[in-house]
């Protein structure tokens, strides 16, 4: 009889392998699980149909023929070292064929007739002409290695209709399975929301417990460096940002004076300040040049003001004016109005195309102004603007306003692109009270100031970039403020912040 045993991680893998090697016509005889996996044994159902026929011919009762099948492969292993007839091991072992179910239903409902009835001859003679038990062939054969005995399981004939039973059957009493492989693997337990607060609550935990020890640091080293203590309540009174400070005032040095350490805070914040050389403005440089910015940080101005200044140096005719701003109401009217002061005729760019002509027309002028229409730094239209810029004779200069919150500066400058920039224009310097925010926002996004606007009058009030006079100016502001902290508030400054941190070179400090 052909009987294979298939070994797989789960069982419908093991019997996918027996359908595979018998077909449509596989019965499963046996399945268990072992330490490799699941274990399955089958065989072709010809190969069963062929033992019954020799059952039959050597006068076995028909309905041991299942029985018979169904442990045949259970002796198989063990037939080398203690051969055994296959009528030994089915009657030792347990019947688990549907063929075998009937035989059961059959005796069942045989002897409910003659309990019925009142035939105790044939019951007697039914219960003379069945086996005496016998005891395992693991008892009978001690020389024999233990093995777990297979789980009985009903065979399984694939692609066949379920077997016809008679109405209200006895019921069978079968022996409890074993648990599978499968049933042993612990089931996938997924996040509750439960899981996800608590998760929240040990993450602010931690945050607040890091603060208080910064705080307490903080407080410390104030304690034994007052100077320290004292210059940092000085930056954030001034503006800038405590991440800034705190990377400025952990690198003063331990044996400076209070003057010395003054001094020495400004000379670093002066060398990190990027501004153009002296002689390198932006009329001296020439080219294209494109201003662009939010609204109302006087673009169309600082345009008038750069013109003025080439004209004075170089005559009306190295200067050409174009803008982009379609969207102002009188926006282009006002860059005329200028022009007209100046002698410099003020052209209007309505797409790229037009702007690329103007520009092949304005080519043989020393200085080109492009003045662009103001965009807010969360308007969707800005990348539309940076495209039509996208040329590689334009230089992109952001306008930034000196009197802008710190996160408004830094959401322009992320906005238009600051690695992009070729500089930026600081205007209304003269409206600003702290300047100590914008020159944060230039040293953390390391981007080179070209000029600073400190007025509304063309063209006198503009200044080429000066980094020592910004940074006094800066650190002396004057006067009490309702945003100034306390030295008893400055923990909290020096707490650890999440964002960014500040990389000041060596050489720069």
């Amino acid at each position: 009889m052909n009987i294979q045993r298939f070994t797989a991680p789960t069982s419908r893998e093991a019997m996918a392998k027996a359908r595979r090697a018998f077909g449509d016509s596989a019965v499963i005889l046996s399945t268990r699980s072992t330490g490799d996996g699941f274990e399955v044994m089958a065989a072709a159902e010809e190969s069963l149909a062929s033992l019954a026929d020799h059952a039959a011919a050597t006068g076995a009762p028909a309905a041991r023929v299942p029985q018979i099948a169904a442990r045949a492969q259970a002796a198989a292993p063990v037939a080398a070292s203690a051969p055994a007839s296959v009528e030994s091991d089915t009657e030792a072992l347990a019947m688990s064929t549907l063929s075998f179910q009937d035989y059961v239903r059959e005796r069942m409902l045989r002897k409910r007739r003659e309990a019925l009835h009142g035939t105790p001859a044939a019951a007697h003679e039914e219960a003379a002409a069945e086996p005496p038990r016998r005891a395992p062939v693991q008892a009978a054969a001690p020389q024999i290695v233990a093995r777990p005995e297979p789980i009985a399981v009903p065979v399984q004939r694939f692609n066949q209709p379920d077997p016809i039973v008679a109405r209200n059957p006895a019921p069978i009493r079968t022996r409890q399975s074993e648990p599978a492989w499968e049933d042993s693997v612990p089931s996938t337990r997924f996040p509750s929301n439960d899981d996800s607060r608590m998760a929240v609550e040990l993450s602010a935990l931690k945050d607040m417990i890091e603060e208080r020890f910064n705080t307490l640091a903080w407080l410390g080293s104030s304690k034994q460096n007052p100077i320290q203590s004292n210059l940092m309540l000085k930056m954030i009174r001034a503006g800038y940002s405590p991440a800034m400070s705190r990377a400025v005032l952990e690198r003063v040095p331990t044996d400076a004076g209070a003057a010395e350490a003054v001094r020495w805070l400004m000379d670093v914040i002066t060398r990190n300040l990027k501004v153009a050389a002296p002689g390198a403005s932006l009329c001296d440089e020439g080219g294209v040049i494109s201003l662009i910015g939010a609204t109302g940080v006087g673009k169309t101005t600082t345009a008038a003001k750069l013109a003025a200044q080439c004209v004075k140096q170089y005559g009306a005719a190295s200067v050409g004016m174009i803008t982009l701003d379609t969207y102002r109401v009188s926006g282009y009217e006002q860059l005329r109005a200028f022009g007209r002061m100046l002698g410099v005729v003020a052209h209007l760019a309505h797409d790229r195309a037009a702007l690329k002509d103007l520009l092949n027309l304005l080519s043989g002028k020393r200085l080109v102004i492009i003045d662009t229409a103001g965009l807010g730094q969360r308007d969707q239209r800005i990348q539309d603007m940076l495209d039509v810029l996208d040329m590689p004779k334009v230089k992109k200069t952001l306008v930034l306003n000196a009197g802008s919150q710190g996160d408004t500066l830094d959401e322009q400058l992320a906005s238009f692109k600051s690695s992009s920039l070729h500089g930026v224009v600081l205007s209304k310097v003269d409206e600003a009270v702290k300047l100590g925010p914008a020159l944060d926002a230039l040293i953390r996004h390391q981007v080179v100031l070209r000029g600073v606007a400190n007025g509304q009058r063309v063209p006198e009030d503009w200044q080429n970039p000066d980094a020592a006079a910004l940074v006094r100016m800066s650190m002396g502001t004057q006067g009490k403020s309702a945003y100034d902290p306390l030295a008893t508030d400055m923990g909290y400054f020096f707490a650890q912040a999440s964002g960014r941190g500040i990389d000041l070179g060596a050489s720069h400090v």
